[in-house]
């Protein structure tokens, strides 16, 4: 499979033209490769060195990854960028990244295994980020404690400062919104849900969240964000033959 190959194949499974408008990420590909087959590619959360040194060492042709190199203004390529760059350049790597696509995909996002994780059936769009829904809200089919829910994400028992138990203590409706969208408590308070999940803890919801009874699960921002890439990865492996592999560098945020 050619570069150009592998980037229909994942435009035709993620909402590319959906995030356009609210995404400041460039969603594709990032760095190329010499025109040659793509038979081994490695998936992970971050386009960091160790993310690439250790695809390298797998014998990776490509890596996917949800946060890429470039975000937002031009920058120059010195420093750490230019690090990583030159070692995929050395490697014959190429980078394919995709950010609020990943977020928003139905059924193999990062906000998908999130609402799959916690059992929600009946999920529509939730959380409005730049004029675009990129989460999803649900309920459950068999309502139960927010301390089994925190128990799914965070382990058990769940660590106690990852969580406000504001709400009621059996939870029915739940919106989830991945990595770092505190600020979408608003709209679970303004939906009347019962629990709210995100990446990122945030000082500035404390309140709001308590005054309006509403619990949140700060799941973290990385741990939020491997479903989607472990999801691509899978499928892609089923349907093409493809040799694939999660690199996994939490960091523990």
């Amino acid at each position: 499979m050619l570069v150009k190959e592998f980037d229909a194949l994942i435009r035709s499974w993620l909402p590319f033209d959906q995030a356009e408008k609210a995404d400041s990420a460039l969603n594709g590909l990032q760095v190329g490769r010499r025109d040659k087959d793509v038979r081994k590619a490695a998936f992970a959360v971050d386009a960091s060195a160790e993310t690439f040194r250790r695809a390298a060492g797998w014998g990776a042709d490509l890596v996917f990854v949800h946060h890429g190199l470039f975000f937002g203004k031009t920058k120059p390529v010195t420093g750490a960028l230019l690090g990583r760059i030159a070692f995929l350049a050395e490697h014959d790597i190429a980078l394919y990244a995709v950010h609020l696509p990943l977020d928003m995909a139905p059924e193999i996002g990062n906000n998908a295994g999130l609402a799959t994780r916690l059992g929600l059936v009946d999920r529509e769009p939730f959380g409005m980020y730049h004029g675009v829904k990129i989460g999803l809200k649900g309920r459950l089919p068999v309502p139960r404690t927010l301390r089994e829910l925190a128990g799914l994400l965070l382990g058990n028992p769940p660590l106690p400062a990852a969580s406000l138990a504001f709400g009621p203590e059996i939870v029915s409706t739940a919106g989830v919104v991945s990595g770092g969208a505190p600020e979408s408590a608003r709209d679970a308070i303004d939906e009347g849900l019962d629990l709210f999940v995100t990446g990122e803890q945030s000082h500035e919801i404390y309140h709001e969240s308590l005054e309006a009874g509403l619990n949140v699960i700060f799941a973290g921002h990385y741990a939020s964000e491997r479903f989607g890439v472990e999801a691509v990865g899978k499928k892609l492996a089923a349907e093409t033959g493809l040799e694939t592999v999660f690199i996994d560098v939490p960091t523990g945020l």
